[in-house]
């Protein structure tokens, strides 16, 4: 039985060459059965029926095509379990909606965000302000921002996807966000925007109310939930972790297909991530603690590639905003376990990562 410490190890080492395999889109650490979790780690790899013929239990025609390819044979002990998938893309964009595409005010998480172009999801209401007094909108750079620039960037709610206009719906405009890249692995697709008036937000999230922290860990086969602005509300479990995935952005930055490192799939019953649901927050089952966030999905919106959120809170100095001047909520440890679980991201590739502040402009027009 293979431990999560050996398959981690092994995926640090062979993410890189496989993912540069045709047809394959994420390579990472689950369950080798997960109906029966005592029998241990596997490394997880998502990819296309190209790439999972070989592995089918049809009839095959040849010898060739029923040999399993070299690269997927077990090593150091560690199986392989293939996972047909279609590509992985971001999430932003204009698909018809649910009843959460409306104007709302306040603002409350799960609801439809974004610029004059497109529309996202509100992942969460959060607090970079030790005090707890700031309010601020946490959803996906490619929700919130121009093209990946540095340009000034007027927040919209509902978003433009949905009919929301500069002139009657801007909130506020963009504060900080990531830099996607091309050239390095990136981590995590964040930004958050900032309001005209604190009383545009609230420290709320659609249909389940309060969220009163986040936690810092989560492992494989945990329960989630989430609303999105176009999938609405859903559940999802999860399937893999520490999985670097291949993205497609199209021409968003044009940015292409990039890569990041160390994420989370999680697996729905029904679609979880379509287009307009990139920023949505997942939370745990019971105590609605915000723990990933979704900015990328499987093109069927089965899956939904998400970052810890804990690493937003790393990088932005952030915390949950409660309700009241004074609301933060401490974050909860979890789960422990050094390899079966999210881990957070180093001091020092937090510091790499420090956001972007956008360009401040007098915020004159008001909804």
């Amino acid at each position: 039985m293979a431990s999560f410490r050996k398959a981690y190890l092994l995926k640090q080492r062979i993410a890189g060459n496989m993912l540069k395999k045709n047809g394959v889109h994420g390579v990472g650490v689950g369950l080798r059965d997960p109906r029966h979790p005592k029998r241990g780690a596997a490394i997880i790899v998502y990819a296309d029926a190209l790439s999972t013929a070989a592995s089918s239990k049809k009839k095959a025609t040849s010898k060739r095509t029923t040999a399993l390819p070299r690269y997927l044979k077990p090593r150091a002990g560690v199986p392989f379990r293939v996972v047909r998938s279609p590509r992985f893309c971001k999430r932003g964009g204009s698909e018809n909606g649910s009843k959460f595409t409306r104007r709302i005010r306040p603002v409350v998480a799960g609801y439809s965000v974004g610029t004059a172009d497109s529309s996202g999801t509100v992942g969460l209401i959060v607090s970079s302000d030790p005090s707890g007094c700031s309010r601020l909108i946490l959803s996906n750079n490619h929700v919130l921002v121009d093209n990946n620039t540095r340009r000034f960037s007027a927040t919209l709610q509902p978003g433009g996807a949905d009919g929301g206009t500069a002139a009657h719906d801007r909130i506020g405009q963009l504060e900080r966000f990531t830099k996607l890249s091309q050239k390095r692995a990136n981590y995590l697709d964040a930004a958050t925007a900032r309001p005209f008036r604190r009383s545009l937000l609230k420290p709320a999230y659609a249909v389940f109310g309060i969220v009163p922290g986040h936690v810092r860990t989560y492992k494989v086969g945990d329960q989630f939930k989430k609303v999105g602005r176009t999938t609405g509300v859903v559940t999802g479990q999860v399937e893999s972790i520490h999985t670097d995935v291949q993205v497609d952005y199209g021409d968003y930055g044009n940015l292409g297909t990039i890569t990041f490192k160390d994420q989370s799939v999680i697996r729905g019953k029904r679609p979880v991530s379509l287009e307009g649901d990139s920023g949505s927050v997942w939370l745990t089952r019971k105590g609605n603690l915000a723990a990933a966030v979704n900015f990328a999905g499987s093109e069927n919106g089965m899956l939904s590639i998400s970052y810890p959120i804990e690493w937003f809170m790393q990088v932005f100095g952030a915390r949950v905003a409660r309700p009241g001047s004074r609301g933060l909520q401490r974050a909860q440890r979890g789960k422990n376990g050094k390899y079966m679980c999210i881990r957070p991201l180093p001091a020092k590739l937090v510091k790499s990562l420090r956001p972007i502040t956008a360009p401040s402009r007098p915020l004159r027009q008001r909804p």
